[in-house]
């Protein structure tokens, strides 16, 4: 496997109910590596330009008015296949079929209120850790376990 990186974000309700440290806790445990972390409250244009593939959809001003109404956690994760892992730990986007265990099937309450976000796919995810973050934003280092692991 190729080493990758994704964008999660922890959306208002997330940081609203005081998830932030258990959401981090999960993907630091699976061994993920965290290279990007800021928290901000999304502006209108910078929500329309995420969720950008849904505007003809009629459920967009609300993803976009729900984003941008209140502080959001921004992450870059990155490790070996780190985006197809991410999105099992997130668990599936209707809480009531996420499975228990992952973080919406644990978390969530409904759909509209989800918790997390994580890219779906390399492009998604170079595309939305480019919207989200400039280059000198992003940390690159090494743990210093990372000679105990085994290949």
């Amino acid at each position: 496997m190729t080493l990758e990186r994704t964008f999660v974000a922890i959306k208002p309700d997330g940081v609203q109910r005081g998830l932030i440290s258990e959401i981090l806790g999960r993907f630091e445990t699976k061994g993920f590596k965290l290279v990007g972390l800021k928290q901000l409250t999304p502006s209108k244009e910078l929500a329309e330009k995420h969720y950008g593939v849904h505007k003809d959809r009629p459920f967009f001003s609300g993803l976009v008015d729900f984003i941008t109404s209140g502080p959001v956690v921004a992450m870059v994760w990155e490790g070996e296949g780190v985006i197809a892992s991410a999105r099992k730990l997130i668990g599936a986007t209707k809480p009531l079929e996420a499975e228990p265990g992952t973080i919406r099937g644990d978390l969530a309450v409904n759909i509209g209120r989800n918790v997390i976000h994580g890219s779906d796919g390399p492009d998604t995810a170079a595309f939305e850790i480019d919207l989200w973050f400039q280059k000198n934003e992003l940390v690159d280092w090494t743990p210093s376990d990372q000679s105990w692991r085994v290949e």
